[in-house]
């Protein structure tokens, strides 16, 4: 009985928040809306992880539901047997609504980080990460940046200790 307690109330705790957090040196953008961010974002770049893995033309859409969570769309295509993978989830803000700092679940109660470190004045771009430097994103309102915007991301991911040969860039042709 007491090793059930333990386990309920220390261990799943802690396993369960394990994918929440900010990585050292990473701060989420202030002054952050909702209503600006939500709509339709290409993935322009990745860090590679296994989620992901031979995923092209990857979109993500983020649009706000009744109840204020915000309903996430992630979907791509396979590379390898052209299969369009898709994956709905939803979020929440981990703080307060003008903090780019999120909590996303995809399978409840399961949520990570989603932490929104870098955006353009206009919503035009962002970089995002989430609980550890293992995953980074480059999205943008359109399938393509200009180079000064890619160079920008490399450095600023190289700056704050970001491996930045695991990046790889996201076919949207």
């Amino acid at each position: 009985m007491r090793i059930k307690h333990i386990f309920a109330t220390v261990v799943l705790p802690l396993f369960l928040s394990a994918c929440l957090g900010i990585p050292k040196g990473i701060k989420p953008v202030e002054s952050f809306d909702i209503g600006s961010y939500s709509g339709q974002w290409y993935e322009i770049a990745r860090m590679k992880n296994d989620f992901e893995k031979n995923l092209d033309h990857v979109t993500a859409n983020y649009s706000l539901n009744d109840d204020g969570s915000i309903k996430v769309i992630n979907q791509g295509i396979n590379n390898k047997s052209g299969e369009m993978s898709n994956i709905e989830g939803s979020a929440t803000f981990a703080r307060t609504e003008d903090i780019g700092y999120l909590k996303v679940s995809f399978f409840k109660p399961f949520s990570a980080s989603y932490v929104i470190f870098k955006l353009d004045p206009n919503y035009n771009y962002a970089y995002v990460t989430s609980y550890n430097k293992d995953y980074l994103w480059l999205l943008s309102r359109t399938p393509t940046v200009s180079k000064a915007v890619l160079d920008d991301f490399y450095a600023t991911a190289k700056a704050k200790g970001f491996k930045v040969n695991n990046i790889i860039q996201v076919n949207q042709e």
